[in-house]
């Protein structure tokens, strides 16, 4: 795996607001929930003060408005706000990268609105409700590709699954500089990693993690090269997701095991009680912390309150595990 951080550092060239995304991409990713007030409105202070909240505590760059965000209940309108705010509340101090959806028409609008907004990257999601063949897919993300200088981070899951072949003409196509595995078909990524290592040996290319709770099944993807992943728990316990995130990419083995048994694999086992808790569990999580960040727009709907409840004790356990790991065997 290309890890351009690593190399520059090595050249002795530092990384800066200037470097390519690429260069850029190194450490916790946070992706951040919108905020919206009573009236179902967007709340643009409290998302800046989320925002802000995250980057203080060590996100190593902003994804604005994709799936935890909420893309799919934004009007287009809404999304350029969004973005707008991030990138002047970030300030350069890490990137954002904003999402883009639906069909290669609103898609290279989505992209279009996040340049002009000042974002530094997008994240390509899955084309809306059709199931395309290899080669109409690869013409939607390259047309998305071409419509600004932005890089792209193509978003694998659902109904934009990729041989391995696909993969190798989205790693030569300009302007597409990595993608983001939210299948989680170890086979398929372990060929997709080697196709690309051994037919597109000039391109600079990055992989990461975007399965929900990507803590989980980081040990695994870690063993294929894997280190870059998006974190939804950053975005309600930081404490929680840098400690895990330091312990995984230093060896720490026991931090490892100690949160994945007392936090991650309980959090897994509520998230999945309930079809999507994997954006509307994360924003009762921002909640539970002391932000009002609103409920989810339908089609989703918010947990219930013993759910809520089970969320509350168990983001208690988890800062619990980080502040003393003798909690292990309480």
């Amino acid at each position: 795996m290309y890890r351009p951080r690593l190399v520059r550092a090595c050249q002795g060239e530092p990384v800066t607001s200037d470097s390519p995304l690429a260069d850029r991409l190194d450490g916790l990713l946070f992706f951040p929930v919108t905020a919206y007030g009573p009236d179902g409105a967007l709340d643009l202070e409290a998302f800046r003060t989320h925002v802000r909240a995250g980057v203080d505590a060590g996100a190593a760059a902003v994804f604005v408005c994709c799936g935890t965000g909420e893309f799919h209940a934004l009007t287009p309108e809404e999304f350029a706000d969004c973005v707008r705010a991030a990138v002047d509340e970030v300030a350069g101090r890490v990137p954002v990268v904003a999402g883009a959806g639906y069909g290669t028409a609103l898609a290279t609008r989505f992209a279009r609105l996040a340049h002009e907004a000042g974002a530094d990257g997008l994240l390509a999601m899955p084309p809306y409700l059709v199931v395309a063949g290899q080669e109409g897919l690869l013409r939607h993300y390259t047309e998305v590709a071409a419509a600004t200088p932005l890089p792209v981070i193509v978003y694998q899951r659902d109904n934009a699954v990729f041989t391995p072949a696909t993969v190798v003409s989205l790693a030569r196509t300009p302007g597409i500089i990595g993608l983001k595995d939210g299948l989680g078909d170890l086979d398929l990524m372990q060929r997709i990693i080697s196709a690309v290592r051994t037919e597109a040996t000039d391109e600079e290319f990055l992989y990461f993690n975007g399965l929900p709770t990507a803590e989980l099944t980081g040990p695994a993807y870690l063993g294929l090269g894997v280190r870059l992943y998006s974190s939804a728990v950053f975005a309600f316990a930081p404490e929680i997701a840098l400690a895990f995130h330091r312990a995984l990419t230093t060896g720490d083995e026991a931090t490892v095991t100690r949160l994945m048994d007392g936090f991650y694999r309980p959090l897994v086992e509520l998230r999945n009680q309930g079809r999507g808790y994997a954006v509307s569990l994360v924003k009762a999580g921002v909640r539970l912390r002391g932000l009002d960040v609103g409920g989810v727009r339908p089609p989703l709907d918010d947990p219930g309150p013993a759910h809520v409840k089970e969320l509350s004790a168990l983001i208690d356990r988890g800062l619990a595990l980080v502040a003393d790991p003798a909690e292990d065997g309480a």
